[in-house]
């Protein structure tokens, strides 16, 4: 197919109904899925792979080689899921040898001036506001929400169902299912307002509410907060992926 005043590289493998406005560049190592739309003077750059009915706005930047100087040139990739919008100018880089991919999942939304680093690990149905930066090796789960203007350290990890205030300095692993905000950034209390929109039901509410409630509320330290939760809590679903989450971090949790 002919995409009048674009550049697509004749071994491009385009899906089917795909819009490729006009001043778009599209590399030869590149794959885009059925039903989606780029828009002029996006960039889509070698070893980048982009599922169905995604939207890639004007001048976003997809696939150019990492800002590592580890790098040396190693074919890595950036791999984007189903059903995601790239607003204007966003960046997403590729990956390095350290886990060879930069992903982003389904139904994610990265808002204008975004910044995604090489080997960040997006789970479906986040969203990542205006002008935020994340840099290298982040991990952000399921339903995460980071509003404006936020600052993400290399190999941070935000949990599923969380919210961070604007313009926050994320240096510590986030856990799931909170409100995060102040500076510096502090727990806020849990999310209930996105988990009830995501119809967790009061007694999961509840069973988050009381996980908090040692490990934030009641001046324990965390190897503390752990063993009485271990003793006291009834188990669920949301104790678990907390402890779970806890007990995996590398770089600690933010302070309550």
């Amino acid at each position: 197919m002919e995409y009048k005043l674009a550049n697509v590289h004749p071994e491009a493998k385009i899906g089917k109904n795909v819009i490729i406005e006009p001043f778009v560049s599209i590399e030869k190592n590149v794959e885009i899925g059925d039903n989606t739309w780029i828009g002029s003077n996006a960039v889509i750059k070698d070893f980048t792979k982009i599922g169905s009915n995604c939207r890639i706005f004007h001048g976003a930047v997809v696939g150019a080689i990492p800002q590592d100087l580890k790098f040396r040139g190693e074919e890595t990739w950036v791999l984007i899921g189903d059903n995601t919008t790239i607003r204007e100018c966003v960046t997403v880089n590729r990956g390095t040898a350290a886990k060879g991919d930069t992903r982003i999942g389904n139904n994610c939304l990265l808002m204008a001036y975004s910044h995604v680093a090489h080997d960040c690990r997006i789970a479906d149905n986040v969203i990542i506001g205006n002008a935020t930066q994340i840099a290298g090796e982040v991990d952000i789960d399921e339903f995460a929400i980071l509003s404006g203007g936020c600052l993400v350290h290399q190999f941070v990890h935000v949990g599923s169902h969380v919210i961070i205030q604007g313009g926050s300095k994320i240096g510590k692993d986030v856990p799931p299912y909170i409100t995060a905000g102040r500076d510096p950034l502090v727990y806020a209390g849990i999310n209930a307002i996105g988990l009830r929109r995501r119809r967790f039901t009061d007694d999961q509410i509840k069973s988050i509410q009381d996980v908090y409630r040692l490990l934030y509320a009641k001046g324990y330290n965390t190897s503390q907060a752990l063993e009485l939760i271990d003793k006291d809590l009834i188990k669920s679903n949301e104790l678990n992926t907390v402890v779970s989450f806890v007990k995996g971090s590398q770089r600690g949790i933010i302070a309550g």
